[in-house]
């Protein structure tokens, strides 16, 4: 295939086997872990478990990923379209909530293939909310519920970080188009997501204007609890963030207070995640379970 699934639309050969492209992935779907996972916002882990699996390599470059190994450094099993399917089903068989595809927008082609037919649970795409409109627009009907980071603000910061300096204007237009598919949350009986849009933003060190802009703008383009917000504060300086004197440290509590404050005060439905109990629990061990 030549591939243009994300954004950088970068026209790379990707074969069964290998890949040219920015991601670094060949055509078949790469998976490096699939478990039921209770670290996701509440409305999506539930009791059981969201029926995570997640994908190998990124369209992005986040110095300070967690998931470095499999993010970049392309740790991961090809598995065919087939196999995916049968993932899924035994991730459904073993009790998970939804089937949630995590950083799956470089093998969007191969997810809308194995959701050939529809799922008995709600299906959530899971991304760094760099998407290409084209290809979510390829998704409507396959996908319930979204589920995208919105990092930066500005662009000179996703250049720094993610070598992506199209990134705010694009994360938006990728936000307003899943909620055009989605409409406002819709919860069952349980209060599990049946449907719906959460917006997720990692606080970095130093940047507290960074995300008080970004829920400036999360409260501006949608009416109260429509999409939920999830504010998360447990940035750790991972991979390259050594590298970049001004994130190489963790997160200040006041840093995160004062986030949470400022979230409270504009009214934003959700969660302000705190990772500093359960740190090692939010990055699972990439060790092929499940695949």
């Amino acid at each position: 295939m030549i591939c243009t699934l994300c954004p950088r639309k970068c026209g790379a050969l990707r074969t069964d086997t290998a890949g040219e492209g920015r991601c670094g992935m060949p055509a078949l779907p790469v998976v490096a872990r699939a478990a039921l996972h209770m670290w996701e916002e509440p409305p999506i882990s539930g009791k059981r478990g969201a029926g995570t699996v997640f994908f190998s390599g990124c369209p992005l470059g986040c110095v300070f990923c967690q998931n470095e190994r499999i993010s970049h450094e392309n740790f991961g099993k090809p598995v065919s379209v087939e196999r995916l399917r049968a993932i899924f089903l035994e991730l459904i068989g073993q009790g998970a909530h939804n089937i949630d595809l995590v950083n799956p927008t470089h093998f969007a082609h191969a997810v809308l293939q194995a959701l050939e037919e529809p799922l008995p649970v709600p299906v959530v795409w899971n991304s760094g909310g760099y998407d290409r409109l084209e290809t979510l627009r390829a998704l409507e009907g396959k996908v319930d519920i979204y589920l995208p980071d919105l990092k930066y603000p500005d662009s000179a910061a996703a250049e720094r970080y993610s070598a992506a300096a199209d990134y705010p204007e694009t994360a938006k237009a990728a936000i307003l188009e899943m909620y055009r598919q989605t409409g406002p949350c819709v919860y069952d009986d349980g209060g599990l997501l049946k449907r719906g849009v959460i917006i997720r933003h990692l606080i970095l060190p130093g940047r507290l204007a960074g995300a008080k802009a970004v829920m400036d703008w999360v409260a501006e383009q949608f009416p109260a609890g429509d999409v939920l917000f999830s504010l998360m504060s447990q940035y750790t300086p991972w991979g390259r963030a050594h590298d970049f004197p001004e994130i190489d440290r963790k997160l200040r509590r006041s840093e995160a207070r004062a986030a949470e404050e400022y979230m409270v005060n504009l009214g934003l439905a959700g969660f302000a995640q705190d990772g500093s109990s359960a740190q090692a629990a939010f990055i699972p061990a990439f060790d092929l379970t499940g695949v």
